[in-house]
């Protein structure tokens, strides 16, 4: 089992092999979810449980909120199952969770969950009325006080309906990104997507501030943890972004804060971990969006796949469906340079399956 590197160099990845980890789950809902078929991350009309159930499973390796592991409509399990796996395997030191916007607190003890008083962000094309500079500013301050006796941190998450909600961001900050962004899907559900993009963009002015644009057409996870990403200049902290083209959009984020200010960043303690099934996904292009950043950063993709899985529900990735969430891309570039066997892992999986 190892990864590939899409951009950059692959000393930093390597430089964290056999280094210790805290894992920090950015669980959050945007009411954007509640549109009819824009997401199968989880169960239909009760899309808000997932990032819940994602944190209980992840801790506790168990869902508490409800009765059994939330599947989408065609049975695809929640990617958490493989984050968790990896942690049974060769533990990340800590796992924390952000409450970036909850329906409902994970049922966990003995675990830290970070409160930020937050609502859920609502609607992008109603107007998602987020507080963005008010958010930002708390994961800037987050950053800059977090402290870990570990080598590195995983900052990860779990948002349905994350893609569309970073593509409209994407737009809003004049990127292009026409079919760059991927889906829950194994068949993008692009004209349902679309129109909820178009009618959010519809509202915001060209001449608007970059703030002004997040509060209408983005969502809390990606608003904090662009404010994450540069508070954790401040205290040298190595962070791998773990997720696909929604931690992306994370990154534009920055990089277009950053121009607004004329300012710079050292973004060589940064970097994104992503699956091979976002890496290989025909309908989306995660390189393409790392590549209109104006610093460089190093990406990686683990080569993990299920074609050594029996089950029929986990075939289901290599089909295209779910391709990344709670962070497994990074779990599993993190289980590459722990020396991690692939067959144990697969077991491990399975075995939460029955």
């Amino acid at each position: 089992m190892n990864f590939n590197t899409i951009l950059g160099s692959v000393d930093f990845l390597e430089f964290l092999r056999g280094k210790k980890a805290t894992f920090l789950l950015s669980a959050s809902v945007t009411k954007t979810a509640e549109i009819p078929n824009i997401s199968q991350a989880g169960i239909p009309g009760k899309l808000y449980l997932t990032p819940t159930l994602d944190a209980e499973f992840l801790c506790t390796k168990e869902v508490r909120s409800l009765e059994d592991i939330a599947q989408t409509p065609k049975g695809v399990p929640t990617p958490a199952l493989i984050t968790r796996a990896v942690h049974e395997l060769n533990p990340f030191s800590n796992i924390e969770i952000l409450n970036l916007g909850l329906e409902l607190i994970p049922q966990i003890e003995h675990f830290k969950i970070h409160n930020f008083d937050m609502k859920p962000s609502g609607r992008i094309d109603d107007g998602a009325k987020i507080q963005a500079m008010e958010i930002f500013q708390k994961g800037l301050s987050f950053a800059q006080s977090f402290e870990t006796k570990d080598d590195y941190v995983i900052l990860a998450e779990s948002i349905p309906a994350g893609t569309t909600t970073a593509n409209a961001t994407a737009l809003a900050l004049d990127y292009e990104c026409e079919g760059y962004f991927s889906s829950s899907y194994k068949n993008n559900p692009s004209d349902i997507k679309n129109q909820t993009i178009i009618n959010a963009l519809k509202r915001v002015e060209k001449n608007s501030d970059i703030f002004e644009k997040l509060s209408l057409v983005s969502d809390n996870m990606i608003i904090f943890n662009a404010g994450f990403i540069l508070g954790s200049r401040a205290n040298n902290l190595k962070v791998l972004l773990a997720g696909g083209t929604q931690m992306a959009a994370v990154l534009l984020v920055v990089n277009s804060i950053l121009k607004s200010m004329d300012g710079e960043i050292d973004s060589s303690n940064i970097a994104l971990c992503t699956t091979k099934w976002i890496n290989e996904d025909e309908n989306s292009n995660i390189k393409a969006l790392l590549e209109q950043l104006d610093f460089p950063i190093n990406a990686y993709a683990s080569d993990f796949d299920f074609s050594n899985s029996s089950h029929p529900a986990l075939k289901l990735y290599d089909e295209g469906e779910a391709k990344e969430g709670v962070g497994c891309g990074g779990a599993l570039c993190y289980a590459s340079i722990n020396s991690i066997d692939e067959m144990k892992l697969i077991e491990k999986i399975e075995s939460f399956l029955g």
